[in-house]
């Protein structure tokens, strides 16, 4: 009967004081948003933000990944050189009516000026030469793009060339972007910078950073927009205050200027109503789960050190907590083993998990102890 039930899901209350989980309590005109604290992970605010949309120029922040993740490996230095083809030209480039840093047709352009193309005036021409250097194609070098996303742990983001440009089959999602967003932070702080960046010249054409919120003083250094067709305007943001970093993605505004209004606002709202608390100190038991065949009937179990947690400002009771395992833990069990997942809530929002671990070991019991539970799994099993 316990091999039965052995993938079943147990949830256990840590905290005397939770209370039933309430609604988040802002509001956003976006139709997608997912807002997560850089330093704890914790989400602080989603909405639809597994629903795949078109990324528009925000899929350049995956060429720009490709680009980071090869220069930090060594393959590129920022000195090699790509070709502009006729083809690079004319779709991304001067008669395009697209995005570009107005690369010239048959020039060879540096690697760093590339980046900043693709950052700070999203130039598709610099997305295509680049994708035709590395790939010989940008429908080659677009599945490339969807190989590193699944790589990265991004199971929707599809991409079906280098600039974001309008194709079949093409999505992202606002929590995806996020990821993706942190992950440039995490992994590439040298090049980090180039999101800030207010403007770049090329080709005697001076052009200012197109996301509006780097001149705005809100704290916001990178990353992207975007603007589809029948999606409406998207951003993917990140803003520093007072020690903290926020992450962020909107999608389907209605506007430019709402898009702006939007992305300050929740920016505003995830820096002022949440204080940070710790709430499990290094090697507090946070709960007990139950066990099978051991010489007791529980074991706590711990994280691996202390745990801090983002509390919504004067409403403590919105922040529940459960351990999630497979169970009961079948005995012996060595102190250290990953039992299962701590789960944070704030209200109807799954906001950070963090494994737990055995905090002590525990012996097979004897066999008049393993008789015990198994018939107690016998009676108590079947009615899980």
């Amino acid at each position: 009967m316990s091999r039965l039930f052995a993938a079943a899901v147990w949830l256990v209350a840590l905290w005397a004081f939770v209370a039933p989980a309430a609604s988040q309590d802002f509001e956003t005109k976006a139709e997608r948003a997912y807002l997560i604290d850089a330093e704890t992970g914790a989400v602080l605010f989603s909405k639809n933000a597994d629903e795949p949309f078109p990324p528009a120029s925000l899929a350049k922040l995956m060429t720009v990944e490709m680009i980071f993740q090869a220069l930090e490996e060594g393959r590129l230095s920022f000195s090699d050189t790509f070709f502009v083809s006729e083809n690079a030209w004319r779709t991304g480039g001067a008669p395009s009516g697209t995005t570009t840093m107005f690369a010239e047709v048959n020039s060879s352009v540096p690697l760093d000026a590339i980046v900043q193309g693709i950052i700070v005036q999203y130039a598709n021409d610099a997305c295509i030469a680049f994708a035709e250097g590395i790939a010989g194609s940008e429908e080659g070098f677009a599945r490339m793009m969807t190989e590193r996303a699944r790589s990265l742990g991004l199971s929707q983001s599809t991409f079906a060339n280098a600039t974001g440009l309008p194709a079949d089959g093409q999505k992202v999602t606002a929590r995806e972007m996020t990821e993706l967003a942190v992950h440039l932070w995490r992994s590439y702080p040298k090049h980090y910078h180039y999101f800030s960046q207010e403007a770049f010249e090329w080709n005697r054409i001076f052009q200012r950073n197109r996301n509006p919120l780097i001149r705005l003083n809100a704290g916001v250094d990178g990353l992207g927009i975007g603007y589809a067709e029948g999606f409406g305007y998207a951003i993917t943001v990140s803003a520093a205050r007072g020690g903290r970093r926020l992450f962020a993605t909107l999608s389907g505004l209605a506007s430019e200027e709402e898009r702006v209004e939007e992305t300050r606002k929740l920016l505003d709202w995830g820096f002022n109503a949440f204080e940070k608390r710790r709430i499990v100190g290094a090697g507090d038991i946070v709960g007990e789960v139950s066990v099978y065949g051991g010489e007791r009937r529980s074991l706590g179990v711990r994280t691996e050190g202390s745990l801090s947690v983002l509390v919504p400002r004067g409403q403590p009771e919105r922040i529940s907590a459960r351990i999630v395992y497979e169970g009961p833990v079948p005995a012996p069990v060595e102190q250290g083993a990953r039992i299962g997942t701590l789960q944070i809530w704030i209200g109807d929002t799954l906001s950070q998990e963090e494994p737990v671990y055995a905090a002590q070991s525990m012996a097979q019991g004897t066999l008049r102890q393993r008789a015990i539970g198994a018939v107690r799994e016998l009676l108590v099993g079947w009615m899980r």
